[in-house]
């Protein structure tokens, strides 16, 4: 802790901001997020369809709008388009907590969307900058405080939930609304750093679009995702596969979470430090890939262990695969993030940075989309035929093909060599 300490303290005033408000967001974020299809369903009795409509909405509102939010970003400023999505989802939070007509839902559910698809990719675009030659730091960091903030939203919004699903929407509007004011008050103004960069939308997208290496390495880091949001996918469905009870599973899957939380809190400044010291940016993404894909051979360990299913054991042995996989996709993660932001950024040019962050999250978030629906297949093939090994065995083979497809990238010498290089140094080398 003191050494995290330590390393938020060297940074530049801007930058301690960022750290402080992705925290907030987080908390904001979580201590709503997680209780609001039970809110839907069961406390204003919503079909289920109609809970997926309004949920559906919200993703496809911020994965579907990134690219725009990052265009705006680079073409009015960073600090603008965090007041302004702080300021939205504080309206959304606000009116998902009183309002129970389903139009009137959508339009809250869509705002709050909206909402972090105008800051997110001005936020990355605004630490990028502000902490120069020393970004991987920053983004390690980054993750640090982002997941410190899933760590603790939650366990407030329990506390405010157990109340009144009202106070916790009030709440976490409250929490939006005091980090709009903070924003408008301290953070300083920062635009892109090339005035040409603001030029009409068509141009910033057509320009970010031709831009072969990081197109290529969008489309190579999908799998990362991929495989990173199976904590919310797959393992909680395995939790309740495994446990005795349904008691059991919500613990489980419990565990999951504060688990991986914990395992970025306490090694992302060391693992990031190491990595960069021993492999750097581009073997170290190779490796990190390979640990994600790895992170399901527990699970697919337990499948031959000789075990009787529905059994104390089987569960024990099955929850604890679960915990290691989670631990490992925390550590493959860490591994991963800093470099993968930073070389976006390297790939810019540091040119149209916030856009650049909007195409790479709307295209990995439509690789979320196509590879949920493709791990549902794997594991309703999988409980019909008695091929229980066949998800984890696909989510191993995508972990491997990323990972060779980014050391294909770095063979071409379609990825830069040193992610942090300063802009000087990037400007000579012609990216092709």
């Amino acid at each position: 802790m003191r050494h995290t300490l330590a390393q938020y303290r060297s940074f530049p005033r801007s930058v301690q901001l960022l750290l402080l408000n992705q925290l907030t967001i987080n908390i904001g974020f979580y201590m709503l997020i997680p209780y609001l299809a039970a809110h839907l369903s069961v406390g204003l009795g919503l079909a289920t369809w109609m809970v997926g409509l309004v949920l559906g909405v919200r993703n496809f509102a911020q994965q579907g709008m990134f690219l725009l939010g990052g265009s705006l970003a680079d073409r009015y400023g960073f600090k603008p388009l965090i007041v302004a999505g702080c300021t939205l989802r504080t309206v959304g939070f606000a009116l998902l907590g009183f309002v129970d007509s389903v139009p009137a839902l959508v339009v809250a559910s869509a705002a709050t969307g909206f909402a972090g698809a105008l800051f997110n990719p001005a936020v990355r675009a605004y630490l990028a900058q502000d902490s120069g030659e020393r970004r991987v730091e920053a983004f390690a960091l980054f993750n640090v405080f982002y997941q410190a903030g899933i760590l603790l939203g939650p366990l407030i919004g329990l506390v405010l939930t157990g109340v009144n699903f009202s106070l916790t929407c009030a709440v976490a509007a409250g929490v939006f609304a005091v980090l709009t004011v903070m924003q408008i008050r301290a953070l300083p103004q920062r635009s892109a750093p090339h005035e040409a960069d603001r030029g009409s939308l068509l141009t910033q997208w057509r320009v970010v679009a031709t831009n072969r290496p990081f197109v290529l390495f969008a489309l190579a880091m999908i799998g990362s995702y991929v495989l990173s949001f199976q904590v919310y996918l797959a393992l909680p469905l395995q939790a309740h596969a495994v446990a005795t009870s349904d008691l059991v599973a919500t613990g489980a899957v419990a565990a999951v979470f504060a688990v991986s939380g914990l395992v970025t809190i306490a090694g992302q400044l060391r693992v990031t430090a190491w990595c960069r010291h021993r492999w750097g940016a581009s073997r170290s993404m190779s490796v990190g890939l390979l640990t994600l894909g790895g992170a399901f051979v527990p699970l697919l360990a337990v499948e031959v262990v000789p075990l009787e299913p529905g059994s104390t054991g089987s569960a024990v042995v099955g929850i604890g695969a679960l915990l290691l996989t989670a631990a490992i996709l925390a550590l493959g993660t860490a591994i991963v993030f800093p470099f993968e932001m930073s070389t976006i950024v390297a790939l810019a040019d540091d040119r149209l940075v916030a856009t650049h962050y909007g195409l790479y999250n709307t295209v990995c978030g439509v690789g979320i989309l196509l590879g949920n629906l493709g791990t549902g297949w794997a594991l309703d093939v999988a409980g019909a035929r008695g091929l229980a090994p066949l998800p984890w065995l696909v989510l191993i083979g995508i972990g491997a093909m990323c990972a060779l497809a980014v050391h294909r990238l770095r063979m071409r010498n379609l990825l830069p060599l040193d992610a942090e290089r300063t802009p000087a140094a990037r400007s000579s080398r012609r990216l092709r």
